[in-house]
């Protein structure tokens, strides 16, 4: 029902919602044209929209999820026509647009369940081809570019990381065989995968590009005797790793730099990259794809760990570059593959993980409201908005959209690895049955 009395030649019908108007002014107009999408894209539940004009729309077909939303901005409708994502994310953020009663995922649910529809719109048309023609200065990242999109995200208060991830600070998607598993457990089992991935022996020297807070490199060093270098452009990052090598005394087996992997010059007999090649921009595949090519040995393996699009070519979300990962760029799984090809290396294997990031970002949302009151202690209003939006409309992406996370496995020779992959779960069964011993 509408809130407004108008007479019956003024009002406005539409199956799903219910609008009545005085005139159709343009913003109403947009308003109605709102209402139209989300009658579309509203599959279950009931969502609930109070706009701006002091009319009530209902969409969905009932039930649960129940999701009631209030804008209270006469122009967000036609912002949202104009670029969803954006508009949907400041909009949370600046509180224009409230929910009232049930939950943001559920809210966020509602709205990815038909990204055709929503990438149907004029508005979602001209991005991309506008992000198409840009993508050169959209997603190139020289290295004193990369230092400064790096810093834009990880070197904010390492307190605010340890409100949500795991013990080991793994900040990527985590492995879920059975999607049971602990976010600490499915965690631990990540890095036994890619572990097993790289065919370690004790003594190997290892490269971790992107090595965060250094997890995945001391447990390379500790669980399988490898001798790891690891390279990070946050200064947070590198001070936390080295610090976290010292207090486990692995100094004289990790090392951390504060370095691009442009400038690496060394040779290893394994590398490993987790959560980084999306940063690296797409007209930067080459420059990284030759790194891992020189920094291998003759005999080297690589595991390349990464989100990826399923679509003709990779790209970025508008609300995300412009608050979360400036320069960033989702790659598909086959200009990557080509670009690992030009680069003379073998793709040896190909994993693609589909809902493990829903899952591993769901629990980073609920570990994040729980200690939501801590964080904005540290920040603000305005930032807990932020990065609740951040993490739920991530794990619906993954949930509902494009997106997937994919490891490549690369070597410089075709008989390098294993004929076929049983030696990844026999490797992983091994080291789960070391962890289980009791120690003396």
């Amino acid at each position: 029902m509408s809130n407004s009395e108008t007479s019956p030649d003024e009002s406005l019908e539409l199956q799903g919602g219910h609008a009545r108007s005085g005139r159709f002014a343009p913003g109403r107009a947009a308003m109605w044209l709102l209402a139209k999408l989300l009658r579309r894209i509203v599959h279950s539940g009931r969502l609930t929209v109070n706009d701006a004009y002091g009319e009530t729309w209902h969409f969905g077909p009932g039930g649960n999820p129940a999701v009631s939303i209030r804008l209270t901005d006469r122009k967000l409708p036609a912002r949202l026509l104009a670029n969803p994502s954006l508009a949907l994310g400041e909009a949370y953020m600046d509180e224009t647009l409230r929910i009232e009663s049930g939950s943001l995922r559920d809210f966020l649910a509602m709205c990815t369940s038909d990204m055709d529809a929503v990438d149907a719109l004029p508005g979602s048309r001209l991005l991309r081809w506008l992000d198409a023609i840009r993508t050169r200065s959209l997603h190139h990242n020289p290295i004193k570019r990369s230092h400064a999109n790096v810093a834009h995200h990880y070197d904010i208060s390492t307190a605010l990381y340890d409100l949500f991830l795991d013990a080991d600070r793994q900040y990527s998607c985590a492995y879920f065989p059975t999607g049971t598993e602990t976010l600490d457990e499915a965690q631990t089992l990540k890095k036994k995968h890619i572990a097993a991935k790289l065919l370690l022996q004790p003594g190997l020297e290892v490269l971790d590009i992107g090595s965060g807070w250094g997890g995945l490199a001391m447990e390379l060093a500790q669980q399988h005797g490898a001798r790891v270098t690891g390279l990070s452009l946050s200064r947070e990052q590198i001070a936390a790793a080295r610090d976290r090598a010292a207090q486990s005394g692995l100094s004289d087996r990790v090392s951390f730099e504060q370095r691009d992997y442009r400038q690496e010059s060394g040779q290893y007999d394994r590398l490993v990259s987790v959560g980084m090649f999306e940063h690296v921009g797409r007209s930067g595949f080459g420059a990284f794809f030759k790194t891992v090519q020189r920094s291998l040995k003759p005999d080297g393996v690589a595991v390349v760990h990464a989100i990826g699009r399923m679509e003709p070519i990779g790209g970025s979300d508008p609300w995300i570059r412009k608050y979360i990962f400036p320069g960033g760029y989702l790659p598909t799984l086959s200009e990557t593959i080509a670009a690992a090809e030009r680069s003379g290396l073998w793709v040896t294997d190909v994993e693609v993980l589909r809902l493990h990031y829903a899952q591993t970002l769901r629990h980073w949302s609920e570990r994040f409201a729980a200690e939501r009151q801590a964080a904005r202690a540290l920040y603000d209003e305005r930032f807990c908005r932020m990065w609740e939006f951040y993490l739920a409309v991530c794990e619906m992406a993954f949930r509902n959209g494009r997106l997937m996370v994919f490891q490549i496995q690369l070597a410089k020779r075709r008989d390098t690895v294993p004929l076929t992959r049983d030696y990844i779960s026999e490797a992983e069964s091994i080291t789960s049955q070391t962890d289980s011993e009791p120690t003396s």
